[in-house]
């Protein structure tokens, strides 16, 4: 036993001991890192997964939500166009009741008179300038337009 004590206390057996128990630790300190690490590769790699599947999940139903919001924003616009505009022909109508303005509008559109005034037209005198197929293309009160055609399709029957 006095040979087996000498050489369990020998330096170069305490060292070869102590290299291998270091080792050993070394190794078991590494298998651990890497065990957690392949474990929290795992579960990260899970997360990502769940995440991404959500995110494919949401997406179209997402872009549906918001194409649905712009579109019903849309909506409310218009409508608030047509209540304005559905407005705009009450306030027509009810001036249109009222026999001064109706007058006011015949004598300015239709260029009436009434019994006993004569009626003027001003001719502009930058369009009196103008070339006689611009003259014939300018605007003119409808009964002109009228006389018109009742005298061209007049000529055309002869």
């Amino acid at each position: 036993m006095a040979v087996k004590d000498r050489d369990r206390f020998s330096t170069a057996t305490r060292l070869r001991l102590l290299g291998e128990q270091t080792a050993a630790r070394v190794y078991r300190s590494q298998s651990r890192r890497q065990a957690r690490r392949s474990r929290l590769t795992g579960r990260a790699a899970l997360l990502a997964l769940v995440v991404c599947s959500l995110v494919v999940a949401l997406a179209y139903p997402m872009r549906q939500y918001v194409s649905q919001r712009e579109e019903i924003a849309d909506l409310k616009r218009r409508k608030q166009q047509a209540q304005e505009r559905v407005e705009q022909l009450r306030d027509l109508k009810a001036r249109w009741q009222d026999d001064a303005y109706a007058e006011q509008q015949i004598r300015q559109r239709l260029h009436y008179v009434k019994p006993g005034e004569t009626g003027y037209t001003m001719i502009d005198p930058g369009e009196a300038k103008q070339s006689r197929a611009e003259q014939k293309t300018a605007p003119r009160p409808w009964y002109i337009n009228l006389w018109h055609a009742v005298d061209t399709s007049d000529a055309a029957r002869h």
